[in-house]
């Protein structure tokens, strides 16, 4: 994310780490790229959380990953302490910022983070949908032969396996109905290809996980909320009431721009659709029931 955010030119960038030296070495390592990459952006690594004083947009990327012997428990109270933590930093620093969470599980971090940040809803916000959406994306032109530039799909729900929802009612490429385009048996391979995006990633670089992909989709909504871009994406965010989901971090389509969330839209979806984004929304709440509180 630093690198891409950096080579994109559009904002300074600070890099964050408890371990001494990493965020330093790895923020000179992409300055000294910038000669011959052509980026004069700032990037700088430190362990002080007073260098991100001022700060518009916070990625919360923190945590561990699950360990042999580990349990579901295990990982929420690490994670979540961890969080907390961050993102009480952060806050201090930056109050009028604007938090993206990628920690992971994700849905659950938004509610660490919303929690200990005391801020409005609107400023905390998942990236989830953005990765699954352009993994979909990815696999409906693959299966079309169509530029993936003209593929309108996306993922809503939650950012697991179990709970993500592929929505198939109203994607399309080029205007042209998916449904028209690929034969049901195809299609919904096509759709369990996508909810087992991340695991196929895991199984073929075999010690670890993607790193391109959720990059460029976070910097998208990175975007979006420093240039007020206004774009409707689909990010995690809190519902409250929409397809009768409330107090719960699920995928659906946003008004994104200044200031985090600007509006959250429900458009129409096929009844079995709506009834997995319900399900989502449950499991998300028993995931923040089973989190440790500070």
């Amino acid at each position: 994310m630093a690198q891409l955010a950096a080579a994109r030119g559009t904002a300074d960038v600070v890099l964050i780490d408890i371990v001494e030296g990493l965020p330093q070495g790895k923020a000179l390592d992409i300055a000294e790229s910038a000669p011959w990459a052509g980026f004069s952006t700032s990037i700088v690594g430190t362990n002080d959380w007073a260098a991100t004083a001022g700060s518009d947009v916070v990625v919360i990327t923190s945590g561990v990953p699950r360990r042999p012997g580990m349990t579901r428990e295990d990982l929420l109270g690490t994670n979540a302490g961890i969080v907390r933590s961050v993102v009480t930093n952060a806050v201090r620093h930056s109050p009028d910022c604007v938090l993206v969470i990628f920690a992971n599980p994700m849905d659950a971090m938004c509610h660490v983070a919303l929690e200990a940040s005391g801020f409005a809803k609107e400023r905390v916000i998942g990236q989830g949908g953005m990765l699954d959406s352009a993994r979909y994306r990815t696999f409906i032109a693959m299966e079309t032969g169509a530029s993936v530039r003209d593929v309108a799909a996306w993922v809503l729900g939650g950012h697991t396996e179990a709970t993500m929802v592929p929505i198939v009612s109203n994607a399309s490429v080029g205007g042209v109905p998916l449904t028209q385009l690929v034969r049901p048996k195809p299609l919904a391979a096509l759709v369990e290809r996508t909810k087992r995006g991340g695991a196929e990633i895991v199984g073929l670089l075999k010690t670890g996980s993607a790193f391109i992909a959720p990059a460029v989709a976070t910097l998208e909504m990175v975007d979006a909320i420093l240039f007020d871009e206004q774009r409707i994406l689909p990010c995690c965010t809190l519902l409250g009431g929409q397809w009768d989901v409330r107090n719960a971090y699920v995928g659906a389509p946003v008004l994104l721009g200044a200031g985090g969330v600007q509006k959250v839209y429900t458009p129409p979806l096929a009844e079995d659709e709506v009834a997995a984004i319900r399900a989502a929304g449950k499991a998300v709440r028993e995931l923040v029931a089973a989190t440790p509180k500070a």
